[in-house]
């Protein structure tokens, strides 16, 4: 096990060495086991002495040593004490030390620096190891808050910036590497390190990475990079880098949803429940984001409703009656299922519904079948599970979950053909009888044994009258209309006569939905597409509606009813298809990556030619958005979809990398996209189905080729047959992992879109650069994201609409503004700051609503900063109500001037003049001076203020010396304001000079933070600083 580094003097006394670097020394001591130099009398005399005098628990009797080059000093930094279990462990570390130290340790310069980081590098593995395996529970719990504290005094975050973990590993500036620990948050990554005096900081938001990799070089074995817009930044030698880097992904992955559709995070304090022998503890964050993992994988695997928790997972065996067979595998058990997946994988897969569950108990234990468990269902099918650890748990937590589970009123409906007796289709006839004898021998419904068998059968093709009840099966869509009985009808009588842009461009694109199709040639078939879309649209306002679904939802109707069709169009869009049909199509744009990279990997020869001709980016969106319904003919399409909804989105990508396999010659020989689109068109209109019952459809590439030479007939089966056998290694979890790499580049790369819309539209408006406008748009949103996860006085949503032009889309209330203002704007200093703040926030806010867009806070700035004189003194003038108020910003404004003397002369010259100016006469003389020094403000009310004039009335002045009053109101223009300013020389320089924007922005980004106020737009420097 790893220990603290201790120094040793004599390295070799009583002591083997058994392997040897320059740096490191594993060495077992003398008298225990091993051949050379451990026998004879001096090994016999050691291990005497070890026994006798019980010195074992201190001597162990193996270790390894560090040792500087050219130093004769040596640290013990790893020791085994059982020379039976600790060979293995020692040589674990060994082999460790020599993967992820030994380069690194190369490239330091002095002694120094050797020791120092591997010290540090030590004692940071045994303090994370400690905080992992710890025994006693409660320590392990007090120095996880104690992290917290650190955390937050560290990096001043405020307490609503809530800790996950955190790890011990090294940050590489340039080539020189810096012990310390990541923290991760909900919204940050942060380092801090601390060796010889010099402190080492770093901050990354996770809405600001734009790529986070997991890769091994020479030089660094384990090594996670993480990448932001203006920046790179490396970590290396963790303990566990593989638990670091999921997690890191997934909180990165929280931030992207964030920015997708303004989603925060919110814990889940509704956590499974633990076994009494829970292996260690973890902070609930970080048990509530696995969790979330496990589950969101868990759904994946069985198609579960989104909202499915799993609560538990353990190993066991299966009975499956069609081979007769005790299968290796886990049992999932969730609050609403209990599922089973074989550790061979497609071996066989089982889903139970617990509304389906009638019968649960324990059966007698035996040597034959340990711990079995029996479960019966609805449909007189039972399940022999065995070989289950902690049965009792495991019964109890099913138990709890049949009480709470609601009897729904639901048939399991059995799946059968039509008899069919034409000769024609005795091939549909043969596929019915196929699908019969596999749901006699495997079961039928839900709950049937999903085998390879069943994949096989799919790829043949599903029958006609078969397909829609096995999509929904297969897809789980039939789980949720079980769950959720009455909710279409519901949803389409809370739906019917209401208008919105959604409902607009559904009734736009009603007719372009297979209007070959003679069902969609007639106003019923019309009204059920319009009723499923609207309902949808209704159903998630995020999604509305996008086109393709319109294409999609019509094939869905033509083999599904209408409430069947609907929560089919549910598990595409929400679970199988993510983030497809959003506005921006993210989820297609996401999976476009991901195509791109899987043709460079699997087509080389064919990927560069693509790119040069832009082909790729083209193609993948209309296939993905509808499954190639939209680019095949509709019965070679049918049977895609088939296949998408038992094997999932792999295959698509199988399927589109098969069709460009196909063409590889002749897309080589392309000189454009135009005549490779043609070429890929006229491919996709030969794919024929002679299955098929259904009449022939005409197909616009066909109909756009009349006049070119026929293409070869492409038998579909055939296809797809070649999909699985060149592309079919393509897994799920590595589609997911290419994901995640693509979503941050897409999300990013729209962000910045968005943001250069911006600028374009508002650049002829100020006297910004375009530089600056980026600059400044990105702490404006940064401030409202800000306010997203630490909370505000408005709500997140009511200041994010996606649906307002992009200018307007984020919105800053005034507690967001106020910090804002304090960072960006040159009249910001002292105690007056947040009274100005609030005098210009009233000013900008234009309609009144408490909240300022982009557009109205950079028409403040510009003129506040690059306005010229007259202008910056317009906005000072705009601001105040009152002409005492106007006195006392000045005097404040000022505080903090090296010419402050100067400018308090002058402005009380210009106050005097203003007063004579307004005809309060000789009387008033004395005014001045309370102007001046007095806070009696009260006195002083405004009234009837025009755009130009700053109105001032005393109706009684007791606090004036000679008891004078003032009986009428007086004015001041803004003329007379700006005329008697310009008599002041001090103030015209103050006003005139010039402003570096950004010189105030990169402070605004590297502040750091305290309390709520803004944050950093992109990442704060990595800075070092003498301790």
């Amino acid at each position: 096990m790893w220990v603290n580094p201790e120094e040793v003097l004599l390295a070799n006394a009583l002591w083997v060495t058994e392997r040897a670097n320059p740096y490191f020394i594993l060495q077992r001591r003398k008298g225990h086991g091993g051949d050379g130099g451990g026998g004879g009398l001096a090994g016999l005399l050691v291990g005497t002495l070890d026994v006798v005098l019980d010195s074992s628990a201190r001597v162990a009797p193996y270790r390894i040593l560090y040792q500087a080059p050219d130093s004769l000093v040596y640290w013990t930094i790893a020791c085994g004490k059982d020379k039976y279990t600790d060979m293995k462990e020692i040589t674990e570390h060994w082999e460790w030390l020599e993967q992820n130290l030994l380069q690194t340790l190369s490239i330091f310069e002095n002694e120094n620096d050797i020791n120092t980081f591997v010290r540090g590098k030590i004692q940071g593995i045994i303090a994370e190891y400690n905080k992992i395996n710890g025994i006693k529970e409660d320590d392990d719990t007090e120095k996880f808050k104690e992290a917290i504290v650190k955390f937050h005094k560290l990096f001043g975050m405020p307490e609503e910036e809530k800790l996950v973990n955190y790890y011990s590993c090294s940050y590489w500036k340039g080539k020189v590497p810096r012990q310390g620990w990541v923290y991760l948050s909900i919204n940050h990554l942060c380092f801090y390190s601390f060796l010889m005096g010099r402190e080492a900081k770093l901050v990354i938001r996770w809405v600001d990475i734009t790529q986070l990799e997991k890769n091994a070089t020479l030089l660094f074995p384990d090594m996670i990079k993480v990448s932001t817009r203006s920046s790179e930044h490396f970590f290396s030698v963790f303990l566990n880098i593989s638990e670091t880097f999921k997690l890191m992904e997934q909180l990165a992955n929280i931030a992207m949803r964030q920015l997708l559709d303004n989603e925060g995070f919110e814990q889940d304090r509704s956590l499974p429940k633990l076994k009494k022998k829970s292996p260690k503890k973890v902070s609930a964050l970080k048990r509530d984001l696995d969790a979330r993992a496990k589950s969101e994988r868990y759904r994946a695997l069985f198609r579960l409703p989104k909202d499915e928790k799993l609560d538990g997972h353990t190993d066991c065996t299966l009975w499956t009656p069609f081979n007769k067979m005790h299968i290796l595998g886990q049992m999932f058990v969730s609050t609403n299922y209990i599922c089973f997946t074989s550790k061979e994988e497609n071996l066989c897969s089982l889903i139970i519904p617990l509304r389906e569950v009638t019968i649960v108990e324990k059966a007698d234990s035996s040597s034959v079948l340990p711990s079995p468990l029996s479960i019966s269902t609805k449909n007189r099918m039972t399940f022999l599970f065995a070989n289950l650890k902690d049965r009792d748990f495991l019964v109890q937590r099913i138990s709890d979950f049949l009480q709470q589970t609601t009897s729904k009123i639901y048939l399991d409906k059995n799946i059968s053909g039509s008899y069919i007796s034409s000769d024609d289709e005795a091939k549909e006839f043969l596929k019915e009888q196929a699908w019969k004898i596999h749901f006699a021998e495997y079961g039928q419904g839900v709950c049937m044994y999903r085998t390879e068998k069943t994949r096989d059968l799919v790829l043949k093709g599903i029958p006609e009258s078969m397909r829609g009840d096995l999509w929904l099966l297969f897809s789980g869509a039939i789980n949720e209309m079980a769950t959720h009985p009455g909710y279409y009808e519901d949803l389409v009588e809370k739906s019917m006569g209401k208008y919105n842009l959604a409902t607009e461009e559904i009734e736009r694109d009603l007719h372009r939905s297979l209007p070959e199709h003679p069902a969609f040639q007639n106003e019923m078939g019309i009204a059920a597409l319009r009723r499923v879309l609207t309902a949808y649209a209704f159903r998630n306002p995020n999604i509305g509606y996008c086109q393709a679904m319109n294409i999609v939802t019509s094939v869905l109707l033509l083999y599904a009813k209408e409430e069947e069709a609907f929560w089919l169009l549910v598990a595409l869009c929400e679970r199988m298809l993510p983030d497809y049909y959003n506005t921006r199509v993210v989820g297609a744009l996401v999976d476009q990556g991901v195509f791109e990279e899987l043709a460079r990997d699997y087509i080389p020869q064919l990927y560069d030619c693509m790119q040069d001709l832009g082909v790729i980016s083209t193609i993948s969106l209309s296939w993905f958005l509808t499954l190639f319904l939209s680019v095949m003919p509709f019965e070679s399409a049918v049977v895609v979809v088939d296949c998408f909804f038992c094997e999932g989105i792999k295959v698509i990508f199988q399927l589109a990398l098969a069709v460009l396999d196909a063409n590889v010659d002749k897309l080589l020989n392309c000189k454009d996209d135009g005549e490779a689109m043609t070429v890929l068109g006229r491919y996709l209109d030969s794919i024929t189905n002679k299955d098929s019952t259904l009449p022939p459809i005409p197909h616009l590439h066909s109909l756009l080729s009349d006049d070119v030479e026929p293409y070869p007939e492409v038998d579909i089966f055939r296809l797809i047959r070649s999909s699985y056998e060149k592309f079919g290694s393509i897994r799920a979890d590595l589609i997911e992992q290419m994901r995640f790499k693509q979503r941050l580049k897409v999300i990013q790369t729209l962000e910045d879109t968005t943001k250069r819309n911006v600028v374009r539209t508002i650049v002829t408006e100020t006297s910004f650069t375009i530089d600056e406008l980026e600059e400044l748009y990105a702490l404006f949103k940064a401030e409202h994201l800000t306010s997203c996860y630490w909370g505000g006085n408005s709500n997140a949503t009511e200041r994010h609409d996606p649906s307002l032009p992009y200018l307007e889309q984020y919105r800053i209330d005034f507690e967001q503004f106020k910090g804002m203002f304090a960072l960006l704007f040159p009249w910001a200093c002292g105690t007056h700051s947040d009274i100005l703040a609030a005098r210009l926030f009233r000013l900008l806010d234009e309609n009144g609503d408490l909240l300022i867009n982009f557009r109205e806070f950079v028409s403040g700035l510009s003129a506040a900063c690059h306005g010229d004189l007259t202008e910056k003194l317009k906005l000072l003038y705009k601001m105040h109500g009152q002409f005492i108020e106007l006195c006392k910003t000045m005097y404040n404004m000022f505080s903090e001037d090296p010419n402050e003397q100067d400018l308090y002369h002058a402005t009380a010259a210009v106050t005097s003049l203003l007063l004579e100016i307004g005809e309060v006469g000789n009387s008033m003389s004395s005014y001045s001076v309370l102007s001046a020094g007095s806070h009696d403000e009260e006195k002083l009310h405004c009234e009837d203020i025009g755009e130009d004039t700053v109105l001032v009335r005393s109706n009684h002045t007791p606090a004036l010396r000679r008891s004078t009053s003032i009986d009428r109101d007086w004015a001041i223009t803004f003329e007379q304001f700006l005329a008697s300013l310009l008599t002041e020389p001090a103030l015209v320089r103050y006003f005139d000079k010039p402003v570096s924007m950004m010189a105030r922005i990169t402070n605004a980004k590297n502040i750091r933070m305290r309390g709520k106020p803004i944050t950093s737009a992109s990442d704060y420097e990595i800075s070092t600083m003498s301790g």
